[in-house]
């Protein structure tokens, strides 16, 4: 078990915080822009407010939260020390920087000088990560099977926005073989199998059990998942470049399927072996997106089918997009932000007081009313915007918009809440 103490040693906060803060801001950001153009998601996803609205909550929410995550968590990991602070806040300035540039060109559809700006950053922010992890990595006299998803996860990460480049660049100038659009599924899957699929199984099967008070572990299993998912991506590489025959596509998502299901069997030992018995609303929302997980992963197998027998409905990828983002990532996020981000914010303000006087408890950072009305508005929101994309139905598309709109604003609440929150007398 790891303490409160050693989950924040390593890392400063002031290398971490500023993270949190700017997804919590993005995934307001990517509502709004939802409650805008929610009609657009009931027509064929390659639109302008539907990549200004995945890219938000792809780089924005999802991949900067889990940045400044694992800039605390990683040394955790590895038993050591994040290698560099400075690239740390270079990371952050630089993908910061350049992700609004990004999401403002593709909601003008502007693939000039704002696209490429923004891309080129975010590029140079993410090496700046993948330079700090695997240097920390190094330079570690621990290794792991959860540092090894982290570090392979970033490397796929760095691949798929190396790729997004390259699809920006394609739209001006022919430097590919064939048209951005075509390359569209490649781009994704690397980003949502390799970055975020990986990232979320390594870390997650650490700190599920952790939070569960769980002695369950099976890294034969977890080193299965990863060799799974990552011959699963490669596989997919290999047939999307050089193979025509579409059901092909079957063998690297029937491995996906696998890794999957070996996860939520791991993550549900754990939780028939945990010493705590009580479970709060954080954990279960986190396990509930384990759950949740199985509707990209089935809405990915009809897709399969369908292009093996004919022609996929742009609906059921708009609503496979959907489900990810604002399905798995999304809850998730939720329930580790305030498991994670008290204890960061308490070690920052009461640290230096332990032992000396009565100091609340890092669970009491937050506000648990606030909590559960957030996870009613998004889990009530997200259901009937699938809903919605599914039947066409852009009244449905139009309430759920604000639902999620509602979850968004009571999340910052929350968040900034925690972030700001002043010493006690």
């Amino acid at each position: 078990m790891i303490s409160n103490s050693n989950l924040v040693k390593n890392t400063t906060h002031k290398a971490v915080i500023p993270f949190y803060a700017y997804a919590a801001l993005s995934f307001l950001v990517a509502t709004i822009l939802l409650v805008l153009s929610s009609k657009a998601f009931g027509a064929h996803y390659f639109q302008p407010p539907i990549l200004a609205v995945t890219h938000t909550m792809a780089l924005g929410w999802g991949t900067m939260m889990i940045l400044g995550a694992s800039h605390q968590l990683f040394p955790v990991l590895i038993e050591g020390k994040l290698f560099s602070n400075l690239l740390a806040y270079l990371s952050f300035a630089l993908t910061g920087s350049g992700i609004p540039l990004l999401v403002y060109a593709f909601y003008t559809f502007n693939m000039n000088c704002p696209a490429q700006c923004g891309a080129l950053l975010i590029n140079l922010g993410i090496f700046c990560f993948l330079v700090n992890i695997t240097a920390s990595l190094i330079s570690s006299k621990k290794r792991n099977v959860h540092a090894f998803f982290a570090l392979a996860a970033t490397l796929w990460l760095f691949t798929a926005t190396i790729v997004g480049f390259l699809l920006v660049l394609n739209f001006t100038r022919p430097i590919l073989a064939k048209d951005s659009l075509h390359y569209l599924s490649l781009h994704a899957h690397l980003g949502i199998g390799g970055w975020f699929l990986l990232m979320i199984i390594g870390v997650g099967t650490r700190l599920i059990p952790m939070f569960l008070i769980s002695k369950y572990t099976r890294p034969a299993i977890l080193w299965t998942i990863f060799v799974l998912i990552n011959m699963a991506l490669a596989g997919f590489i290999l047939i999307f470049l050089y193979a025509a025959k579409r059901y092909l596509f079957a063998i690297p998502v029937a491995a996906i399927f696998t890794a999957v299901g070996l996860f939520a069997f791991y993550c549900y030992q754990a939780y028939q072996k945990r010493i705590r018995k009580q479970t709060d609303n954080q954990i279960r929302i986190s396990l509930l997106s384990i759950l949740m997980m199985g509707v990209p992963t089935v809405l990915l197998a009809v897709i399969t089918i369908l292009l093996v027998i004919s022609q996929a409905d742009a609906r059921l990828i708009t609503a496979y997009g959907f489900s990810i983002f604002f399905g798995w990532i999304t809850a998730i996020i939720f329930g580790m932000t305030f498991k994670t981000l008290p204890f960061i914010v308490w070690n920052k303000v009461y640290h230096h007081r332990a032992g000396l006087g009565k100091t609340p408890s890092p669970k009491d950072l937050h506000n648990a009313k606030i909590f559960n009305l957030m996870s009613i508005a998004y889990l009530s929101g997200f259901i009937l915007f699938v809903s919605g994309i599914l039947i066409n139905y852009s009244l449905l598309l139009e309430v759920s918009a604000f639902a999620l709109l509602l979850a968004a604003a009571l999340y910052n609440w929350n968040v900034y809440r925690v972030i700001f929150h002043t010493p006690t007398k």
